[in-house]
């Protein structure tokens, strides 16, 4: 069962994942499995900044999460175990999160017992750069760490202020602080920058020039720019559209153009390539028993344990509210890359 040892103004759980849970089901923590040799592994949700884009409603003024999670680095590192030993080798771990992996407590130890697991190439973690400082650098770099995706997406510290909901963000620091990672460390430097259309056209265009000259790519491609998509429970930036993917990739073509940087790179260039996945226990249309581990990421949702499978899956309880330890019968009503959501049928006995 998740353990609750905090909690969030709003009565937001914060709960400590023991590494006895399972790994795999669930979208906000663990491991998941799209089907290539790059894995996503999910450590924690939290999130120190509350920025005016974020797909995932992270941060301290969320308005819809009631629940946050922190992880035990066992539950990750078995679920990576797992993973490799269908894989095969040539396996990358990224560190990343639907809040900000630096606030977890745990990141050098993990990143080190992940480089210890056979099959594992490289790992890798994703970041806005807030928490980053030379001390954890160093520690990250001793640890093994291969490199850092730094989402930075504007130069000037009030838009900054504006767009990640923080005045604590200071991009001149962030800025700094890569330069020290590319210059200082083993670690490689990938930069990149969220284009929010009419709001940082220039901003972007600026940090791809400056990514480029300070050395970032020294393994992996030095900058890629990520497209606005607008989710059902995301925030919405006031003035920023979401434009089409013609119209995003003629942009970046664009940009390419005019500043002679390369935007545009194949699954080869990364190392990434398709591999067997972790399959769920069952798919869409199939019925399950599952206990009730706690809440989950968003309101109304808990998290339940698969009955007799070493498997998650997120409970849509139709508007009954559910306790820990209670049993349900559920319909699988999504299974996109073993990520399982149910419609819960009916309640039963314990």
């Amino acid at each position: 069962m998740l353990e609750a040892i905090g909690r969030f103004p709003g009565n937001r759980i914060i709960y400590r994942v023991p590494g006895s849970m399972p790994a795999y089901g669930y979208i906000a923590f663990g491991v998941i499995d799209r089907g290539t040799n790059v894995l996503q592994a999910r450590p924690t949700t939290i999130c120190p900044q509350n920025c005016v884009f974020c797909s995932v409603d992270a941060g301290i003024h969320s308005l819809n999460r009631w629940a946050e999670y922190i992880v035990d680095p066992e539950l990750i590192v078995n679920g990576v175990r797992k993973a490799t030993s269908v894989k095969g080798g040539g396996v990358e771990v990224l560190l990343d999160s639907m809040g900000d992996v630096l606030t977890y407590p745990w990141l050098t130890k993990l990143v080190s017992e992940l480089k210890k697991v056979p099959g594992v190439s490289s790992v890798a973690i994703e970041t806005h750069g807030l928490l980053l400082n030379k001390y954890i650098i160093d520690k990250l770099d001793e640890a093994g760490l291969d490199r850092v995706n730094l989402s930075i997406d504007v130069v000037d510290d009030e838009k900054a202020h504006l767009i990640y909901g923080t005045r604590y963000y200071d991009v001149k620091r962030v800025m700094e602080l890569a330069e020290y990672i590319v210059r200082e460390t083993n670690i490689d430097l990938h930069v990149t920058p969220l284009w929010l259309p009419g709001l940082n056209d220039e901003d972007v265009v600026s940090i791809i020039k400056w990514a480029i000259k300070i050395g970032a790519g020294k393994r992996w491609p030095p900058v890629t720019i990520q497209k606005y998509i607008r989710h059902k429970r995301g925030r919405k930036p006031r003035g920023v559209r979401e434009v089409s993917w013609d119209r995003f990739w003629k942009w970046l073509n664009k940009v390419e153009e005019e500043t002679g940087i390369r935007l545009h790179w194949s699954m080869n260039e990364w190392g990434m390539y398709y591999a067997r996945r972790i399959q769920p226990p069952v798919r869409k249309g199939g019925k399950i028993i599952a206990e009730v581990a706690g809440r989950g990421l968003f309101r109304g949702e808990y998290i339940g344990v698969i009955e007799g499978k070493d498997y998650l899956v997120t409970i849509i309880p139709r508007g009954k509210n559910l306790k820990p330890a209670e049993k349900v019968l559920v319909e699988i009503v999504e299974d996109q890359d073993g990520l399982l959501i149910g419609r819960m049928l009916d309640t039963l006995p314990s």
